[in-house]
């Protein structure tokens, strides 16, 4: 029987970095959300595992042995292997955890054929940092390196979304290098809708200085008027939250008569 699932599109609401740890990575406080749109993928029961990806961006993913889905694959325990078909439709690095969506979906595509095992966080954790809240792609609290997960309220379900992209790709590593260190505060208090707007995301600033084309986008999407624009994760992706779908679609037309070669997306948040 064949199952089909949504890779949905992350977002970070809020990131605040807040020092650098010994072991290199960097402590964080997020609000994760995700969007009701993203990779498509689908699966059949197969004697192996196997990997097609389509798509706009499927080219991107040139070893289709090494990438995170077949990874993701391998991480679980079944008694029979899955031919998935990919339909890659946001772009890579890109700061929407396309990768880390793509391996939740597999976790929740095992979880409806074979189930999971108890220490699935930990195993989901091994693959990346956001892939634990990719497998339950619901608004929650990312602490630690993102991994430490807490519930959080769904004030902004159903708020009409906007993602754009300049189609410059940007690498997350070389991005927390150039973070200036500086310990800016913890996330306010509040529900969801308060943490996004009083929130901010520290690495805006160092994704500019090593992709300009950031500081477009996010002066295109204010000038569409939304509630909240910010860049989402470290980019290059950034996002513009609207009060209506009206409001959203015109944005999305200007931009796009304007900008007609930056990638876009419109959805709502889940």
């Amino acid at each position: 029987m064949a199952i089909t699932e949504t890779a949905y599109a992350k977002i970070n609401l809020a990131l605040h970095v807040r020092r650098r740890r010994e072991d290199g990575y960097h402590e964080l406080e997020t609000v994760f959300a995700f969007v009701d749109r993203g990779d498509v993928l689908r699966a059949t029961p197969s004697p192996r595992d196997r990997l097609t990806t389509v798509g706009e961006f499927g080219g991107a993913l040139t070893d289709p042995f090494d990438n995170i889905v077949m990874r993701a694959l391998g991480a679980l325990p079944r008694f029979e292997g899955m031919d998935i078909a990919l339909e890659k439709n946001l772009p890579v690095a890109a700061g929407l955890g396309g990768g880390s969506a793509d391996a939740g979906a597999i976790f929740r595509m095992v979880e409806m054929s074979h189930g999971l095992p108890d220490d699935w966080r930990e195993r989901a954790a091994k693959l990346g940092a956001d892939v634990p809240a990719c497998v339950e792609s619901r608004t929650c609290i990312g602490r630690g390196t993102g991994t430490e997960l807490e519930p959080a309220d769904d004030s902004l379900s159903g708020t009409p979304v906007l993602l754009v992209n300049p189609r410059v790709p940007l690498s997350t590593g070389p991005v927390f290098q150039h973070w200036d260190g500086e310990d800016r505060g913890a996330l306010p208090e509040g529900d969801v809708r308060t943490v996004a707007l009083e929130g901010r995301n520290d690495l805006e600033a160092p994704a500019i200085s090593l992709c300009p084309q950031v500081a477009g986008v996010l002066a295109a999407l204010h000038g569409t008027s939304p509630f909240l624009a910010r860049m989402s994760g470290s980019g290059a992706t950034c996002f513009a939250l609207f009060e209506t779908e009206t409001a959203r679609d015109e944005g999305a037309a200007s931009i796009a008569a304007e900008h007609p070669g930056w990638w876009q997306m419109k959805g709502k948040l889940r």
